[in-house]
């Protein structure tokens, strides 16, 4: 896949090329695409290529020069992660600052939270966790029960959060929280911003399939934060959620096709090598992932150019994760399938290799961010039109 994105950015995109292959040699080389969102494999390696990036100045590209960042538009955005995607460079480490709470501070920060936290995320100082899901209120965050009440200056935050990516690694944690204990549903919630080095804080981490710790529940027993550290106002956590999650689209939607584009090639090679293709179910189920893996890119190139073109995204966008997360399954099912028993043999200490890791990481897909029965709710109301699913009284 060569995408053209016109001559205002030819120079610009040349520079990208040339910095990464003068940069991503030695150990980062050696480490091309490895990670993922919530692949926390080679770690160190990947912040120390986070570093990197850092000392580049390739690091919130688009967010305010105050700020440390360069203050560059979408297209030079998207033409960075394009060609970042393309170069095979390791999954960023520091995705929860850099992607999600970073343009939400940009966006309903205060100045000074703005001053304190922008410059030392884009140093890879400090690592942050998102503090959403809860035991009961994983896919229904309008269900959060962590308390927080005011005592004086400070926020005295109760309760407990779950699959919390990469949180065993995190400084800090934006968490949603109930400051009104009256309320109910989407009312009544705050977004603070809770450091995790306190006697109130217990990380806890959870291993995966994969065998990995990338999660972790995190435990709040009196913990405390500074008043002043909300985002947005007091009581309007919910619309402070809203914009973060809405961040995770846009600029990240054509790595993530490159992602599954060298994993169809993968399949097809595997399967040429075992000769599944003269078997009539086997190559109706490679040529099935081969086209879906081509809707996602035109669905994909369609969305980015009406995001260039400052048009809000049409209905392909809502539905855009839900296929992406089942067709992503899919595809892991047909490798396993034809890899056969040899699929089902791991290397010294539960070691993976990509084909195993990538089936494992993808049964959650159709869970976090957004699980499946809840996208197709919202394609349900906010795309057809349907009436809402009844609540009891």
């Amino acid at each position: 896949m060569e995408l053209q994105f016109g001559p205002g950015v030819a120079d610009f995109r040349e520079e990208v090329r040339t910095w990464l292959a003068e940069h991503l040699v030695g150990e980062f080389a050696e480490h091309r695409g490895v990670g993922g969102p919530t692949d926390g494999e080679a770690w160190e390696v990947r912040l120390a290529w986070d570093k990197e990036l850092s000392a580049g100045g390739w690091l919130g590209l688009g967010w305010p020069v105050e700020y440390g960042g360069r203050g560059l538009g979408l297209l030079e955005e998207i033409v960075f992660e394009y060609e970042y995607a393309r170069a095979g460079a390791p999954f960023r480490a520091t995705g929860n600052g850099l992607d999600l709470l970073g343009p939400m501070l940009v966006a309903m920060g205060s100045e000074e939270q703005k001053r304190r936290f922008l410059p030392r995320i884009l140093a890879v100082e400090e690592l942050w966790g998102q503090g959403f899901s809860e035991p009961g209120a994983g896919s229904d965050l309008a269900a959060v029960r962590t308390r927080a009440e005011r005592d004086g200056d400070e926020w005295v935050i109760n309760g407990q959060k779950v699959w919390t990516t990469f949180g065993m690694h995190a400084d800090w944690l934006y968490v949603l929280a109930r400051t009104d204990p009256d309320s109910q549903r989407h009312k009544g919630l705050s977004m603070l911003l809770v450091p995790a080095d306190q006697p109130g804080v217990e990380i806890r981490p959870i291993r995966s399939l994969a065998r990995q710790d990338e999660f972790a529940e995190v435990f709040f027993t009196n913990a405390r934060t500074r008043a002043d550290l909300v985002v947005g106002e007091v009581g309007q956590g919910w619309r402070t959620a809203m914009g973060t999650l809405g961040i995770e689209r846009g600029a990240t939607l054509l790595p993530l096709q490159l992602t599954f584009e060298r994993e169809m090639d993968a399949l097809l090679d595997l399967a040429r090598e075992r000769g599944a293709l003269a078997d009539p179910m086997h190559r109706r189920a490679v040529l099935d992932a081969w086209m879906s893996v081509r809707i996602m890119r035109t669905t994909n190139l369609r969305t980015v150019a009406e995001l260039l073109q400052g048009r809000t995204p049409g209905a392909q966008a809502t539905t855009a994760k839900l296929y992406a997360s089942t067709r992503h399954q899919t595809m892991g099912h047909v490798a396993m399938e034809i890899a056969g028993a040899s699929g089902q043999i791991v290397g010294d200490g539960y070691a993976l290799d990509n084909r195993q890791r990538s089936f494992l990481l993808s049964l959650a897909e159709t869970i976090y961010g957004g699980a499946s029965e809840i996208q197709r709710n919202i394609i349900g109301e906010k795309v057809l039109g349907l009436p809402k699913d009844p609540r009891p009284a």
